[in-house]
């Protein structure tokens, strides 16, 4: 990956975010020129803030709901490579406001691959999307990428939107000069260092141990394939790699999760956070939400592993483990949180050099 990105001017839509943050960070350690577009840290303290990355790389806030910077952004800074994160990521605030999800996650998705058409020097997109672009069957069998789209909440629907909006440029609006090669990424549900967004499990988790008050859960037996943001960074990387190789054969959707058994209930990685940060008695409470949310979601990830060469690193227990590392290094000392996600990301490119496979514990 170094070789691919050295010197090479990327764009990110999103970079203030929780996996924009961790991703910006590990593609300036490769020596890449990193321009990056979105709305301002929606959270205080924020990844990005911690991060410096406002000092260390192009840096520019704007909504992708308005086409004209983007298009801007992209002329002045000439990306090679696209990664497409900004969105409305949280489904309850997707039901409070479905229009503002609609218009974040689709048409901003069609502002963004335009203006790509539009920049001669963009040769390779990735599109961030979810695992819960799925039609929602409630099965105990992973999702392929082939299954049905769909989605009974905002967030998930426009999500499985974004993924045809994608389709249509890949097969028709951008297959004329056959320069731009575009895929989606579909991951898991993302645990890690750095993330204060509202209504995700692992920042009401720390935020409860920090106030000294019980930990909500709204879905305890909820089943998600929870992976460390460095995979699913990892992913997306090798994905650009290959699409700037210019093969067809990877303008794809691809699914990017645990091993096989990886995947935790929302109330037993509740249990092994607390445990890795040193609480395992903190007392936990249940408020279940009377919005509709997935019980069973497994991925399906053969095709990733034996087609694109990207396998998981980290079980999930490790995952938690370097997660309470990162929360408890920075809760004591904010001005660690650059070392500590450093220091994180070289201790994963070891993993990456290791041959073999990993399984799941």
């Amino acid at each position: 990956m170094k070789d691919a990105y050295l010197g090479r001017s990327v764009a990110i839509t999103g970079h203030t975010g929780f996996k924009g943050g961790w991703l910006s960070c590990w593609l300036k350690r490769l020596g890449a020129k990193v321009t990056g577009i979105a709305l301002p840290p929606a959270s205080d303290p924020s990844l990005f803030a911690l991060l410096g990355l406002e000092q260390t790389i192009d840096s520019h806030f704007a909504d992708i709901r308005e086409p004209g910077p983007i298009a801007e952004m992209f002329r002045r800074t000439t990306p090679e490579v696209v990664f497409h994160m900004a969105a409305q990521p949280l489904v309850r605030r997707s039901y409070a406001d479905p229009i503002e999800t609609f218009s974040t996650n689709v048409l901003g998705t069609v502002h963004v691959l335009e203006a790509c058409r539009a920049t001669p020097s963009v040769r390779a997109v990735v599109v961030v999307t979810t695992d819960k672009v799925y039609a929602d069957r409630e099965w105990p069998w992973p999702y392929r990428e082939d299954d049905r789209l769909g989605g009974v909440d905002p967030y998930s629907a426009s999500k499985a939107c974004t993924e045809i909006v994608t389709n249509v440029y890949q097969n028709t609006l951008a297959r004329n000069d056959r320069r731009i090669h575009i895929a989606t990424a579909r991951g898991g549900n993302v645990i890690g260092g750095g993330d204060w967004s509202e209504d995700r499990i692992v920042p009401d988790i720390v935020r409860a141990i920090t106030a000294g008050v019980p930990i909500t859960l709204r879905n305890p037996a909820a089943v998600r394939p929870w992976q460390h943001v460095l995979e699913l960074c990892e992913g997306y990387l090798v994905l650009g790699t290959r699409l700037l190789a210019g093969d067809d054969r990877f303008e794809q959707a691809w699914n990017f999760g645990p091993w096989p058994g990886g995947e935790l209930s929302v109330s037993d990685l509740t249990t092994g956070l607390t445990a890795a940060m040193k609480r395992p008695d903190h007392r936990v409470s249940v408020s279940p939400s009377p919005l509709r949310e997935t019980q069973m979601l497994r991925l399906d990830i053969s095709k990733t592993v034996s087609k694109l060469g990207w396998r998981p690193r980290l079980p999930v227990r490790e995952a938690l483990n370097w997660t309470a590392e990162w929360y408890g290094e920075v809760g004591r000392n904010r001005h660690k949180a650059l070392d500590c996600t450093l220091r994180q990301i070289d201790a994963f490119e070891a993993l990456i050099k290791q041959p073999g496979v990993t399984q799941s514990s």
